[in-house]
């Protein structure tokens, strides 16, 4: 059930008014409702309860203190890929212990910091990182508690920018290098040998890949247990998809039986990592319409957001539904939804039939991930303000950037 949904005419995130929204906050502004948050996390630890599992969200998709805050709250692990991420999750009270720590290029004091932190694991994405972490828990005299990130070479038949499990990758170690570098890790002296780790790409409506994926991985685990190096969790990674115009996401319940029937009987702890399916549907981008721009070839609606603020339509052409937050009768026609940003590349939807006036809300759905957390500065434009409905209380969790903050950092020359 959608928490956005319309009431008397008018769409509300859950109890409250898009439009007073706007009228307090200004526009453009991310909304996204705490019960669609907490749902979703729920529902996806729910769907392994009975088996030793941990949920470590993919922070990446929404990284907002108080989106990471509430899934503390309720029991979440954090996948992080920087050193910034980790400290997020540390400043929202997020458990260290529960975190997994991604990425290809960790820097030296990354590693320090999460090493000192006392996180679950590195997901290990290369020989050489492999050197240089235990060079680095040798330095700090600790053990890194380590897994490799292992491509399994599956096409997950998503987006090329986001399918990650591919050998051209540059994410994973190759599949028949693995156990040779698992037996090195094993000889290490400041590396302590925990997991595996798989992650085959983001926006995966398909089950297959993941059943053809996992399957690859439990022969591995295998093997690796046959050579005295039996690991303590299977990491299965995220990527499961959402609708945003008509596809058929995988079926949670569907997913969560295809694991069971894999792992049944299994020892190792299973780790995942969602990401986009607990947030993306959380959160709406409110943006208000400028002006009216009609054309002989194409007609525009321009409006105060803009690729800085939404960048997957640009990157990815990416689609996103768009809702009126007052629907108007009159002439629909086909509109461009675009920004004032200065590129043809600015845009937030394409050919959408709509009655549109000057001054009109619209809210752009499924926008809770890869929204703000992708946003910039481009064009010198200030980031959105970013806001939590909990029934019908409005929360401000991130205020809208001054323009005199874009530059404070820099300074002119003598």
């Amino acid at each position: 059930m959608s928490r956005f949904a319309y009431r008397d005419g008018e769409l509300h995130a859950e109890g409250v008014a898009l439009s007073a929204i706007a009228q307090r906050f200004g526009t453009p502004c991310y909304v996204y409702s705490r019960a669609a948050l907490e749902s979703s996390y729920r529902e996806f630890d729910a769907a392994f309860a009975g088996i030793p599992h941990l949920v470590c969200y993919a922070m990446k998709a929404n990284a907002n203190l108080a989106v990471l805050n509430l899934f503390a709250r309720l029991g979440s692990g954090f996948d992080i890929v920087s050193g910034g991420e980790l400290a997020r999750v540390l400043a929202a009270g997020g458990d260290p212990a529960k975190i997994v720590f991604s990425g290809v290029g960790k820097t030296e004091v990354e590693m320090e910091r999460a090493l000192a932190a006392g996180i679950l694991c590195f997901n290990v994405e290369s020989a050489a990182e492999l050197a240089r972490l235990d060079a680095v828990a040798g330095r700090l005299r600790h053990r890194a508690p380590v897994s490799f990130r292992v491509n399994p070479d599956v096409d997950p038949k998503t987006h090329p920018y986001i399918a990650t499990g591919l050998k051209e990758s540059k994410f994973g170690v190759d599949f028949d290098e693995a156990p040779q570098l698992y037996r090195q890790a094993a000889r290490l002296p400041n590396v302590a040998v925990r997991g595996i780790d798989i992650h085959i790409g983001s926006q995966i409506t398909e089950i297959e890949p993941y059943r053809e994926a996992a399957i690859k991985l439990l022969g591995l685990v295998d093997r690796l247990r046959a050579d005295g190096i039996a690991l303590a969790h299977v990491d299965l990674g995220g990527g499961l998809g959402i609708r945003y115009r008509d596809e058929e996401p995988v079926s949670l319940s569907d997913y969560a039986r295809m694991i069971r029937a894999l792992f049944a009987g299994r020892p190792e702890r299973l780790l995942f990592e969602p990401g986009r399916r607990l947030v993306g549907d959380a959160g709406v981008l409110l943006t208000r319409v400028e002006f009216l721009k009609p054309g002989t070839a194409r007609d525009f609606a321009i409006v105060d957001a803009a690729m800085n603020d939404l960048l997957r339509p640009s990157l990815y052409d990416a689609w996103h539904a768009v809702d009126p937050v007052r629907p108007r009768r009159g002439d629909e026609r086909a509109w461009e939804i675009v920004g004032p940003v200065c590129e043809s590349g600015d845009f937030l939807a394409r050919d959408r039939w709509l009655a549109l006036a000057a001054g009109d809300l619209l809210a752009i759905r499924a926008a809770g991930a890869y929204g703000m957390s992708m946003s910039s500065n481009y064009n010198s434009r200030p980031r959105a303000c970013e806001v939590i409905v909990d029934d019908t209380q409005v929360h401000l969790v991130r205020r809208r950037e001054e323009i005199g903050e874009l530059f404070a950092l820099e300074n002119l020359l003598p």
